[in-house]
């Protein structure tokens, strides 16, 4: 479900189903983005009293509460992939150009395809998942206002960027940013206002892939310009599949496009139009849940997604495409077998 903002309008809604944590199934929580104030930037509010108990229990509500997911998904389990369960789809007879591929049935935990699928590569932007979750598991406050400092926009590559110095948004915002648009500098600024500062924000990186069980990821920066942002396509389903226990990821990282009100005191305030990065999000051909797009030269084209066909799950990771064109050839190659090779 994307979220569309216009500003003729005075606030919408993102209405989230909730019966779990505090909270009865009658509590009507909600993510609410209001309208620009004074300052130009939305507010936040979680739920009806706006309180961060509301908030977590949003962040981690199960996915079968979501629009997009209306059956029992399974909780995540570190443990490996299963191999001799029985799926609901037959292996996929298909042939990938890109150099890391895994498609994966997420109720049996069956590969039903692979292509190196135990090789660590370079990851590029698809780092801004584990970024995300990382700012969710913190519990912060979604409406704090942050703004944008020039050490934002440091890398250890040279990124293009809408954005800057000076630029003011609160947090859901940024959030928002990173995952819909892969704006660097709005992941470097989420990750400099995290308790205990940027290094603390890494080694809880680190910590969150270990405890989800990618073996072979390491995280060198929170957008994913570090060629040392490196994960296998196994790993990156495992993080998949975790960050689906996150409504805010699933929601945010499909959202097709939005306006961004961007308040800037010194350069002025400005409309920020942004779509996401995912064509296959952009287009609403296929029931996205999930999806990140990456692209650096060392890592090439990528993509990761999580998918329904035939009204059953199935987690997708591209990696090492020489091009756009292959990346998505890949995906869509991959999405119609699904469609067409359905156990019955």
């Amino acid at each position: 479900m994307s979220i569309n903002k216009s500003f003729n309008k005075s606030f919408i809604f993102v209405c989230i189903a909730l019966g779990l944590g505090t909270l009865s199934s009658a509590s009507n929580a909600a993510l609410t983005i209001v309208e620009p104030g004074k300052t130009g930037n939305a507010q936040v509010q979680w739920g009806n009293a706006g309180g961060l108990s509301e908030a977590r229990n949003i962040m981690y509500s199960n996915p079968n509460t979501s629009s997009y997911n209306s059956t029992t998904s399974p909780s995540y389990s570190s443990n490996n992939f299963a191999t001799n369960s029985t799926s609901y789809y037959d292996s996929l007879p298909i042939s990938t150009g890109s150099r890391g591929v895994i498609v994966l049935d997420v109720e049996t935990g069956k590969p039903l395809y692979q292509k190196n699928a135990d090789v660590a590569r370079p990851i590029a932007s698809i780092t801004k998942i584990m970024t995300a979750m990382v700012v969710l598991d913190a519990g912060l406050d979604m409406r704090e206002e942050i703004k944008l400092d020039p050490e934002d926009f440091v890398g250890p590559k040279r990124a293009s960027s809408r954005l800057k110095s000076g630029d003011r948004m609160n947090r859901a915002e940024l959030l928002l940013m990173a995952l819909m648009k892969s704006e660097n500098p709005a992941a470097k600024s989420l990750a400099r206002n995290y308790p205990g500062g940027y290094d603390a924000f890494m080694r809880a990186m680190n910590a969150k892939a270990r405890s989800l069980g990618m073996t072979s990821a390491f995280f060198g920066d929170p957008t994913g310009l570090d060629k040392r942002n490196v994960a296998s396509p196994v790993d990156l389903a495992k993080m998949v599949q975790a960050a689906g226990q996150y409504e805010v990821i699933r929601r945010f990282s499909t959202t097709k496009n939005y306006d961004f009100y961007v308040a800037n005191y010194s350069a002025g305030n400005r409309t920020y139009p942004a779509n996401n990065t995912s064509k296959l999000v952009r287009s609403g051909t296929y029931p996205i849940g999930i999806s990140k797009t990456g692209f650096i030269n060392e890592a090439g084209q990528c993509v990761v997604m999580e998918t329904r066909v035939n009204n059953k799950p199935a987690i997708i990771v591209i990696l090492g495409a020489d091009n756009s064109n292959t990346r998505w050839n890949d995906a869509e190659t991959i999405l119609t077998n699904l469609a067409s090779r359905r156990t019955i």
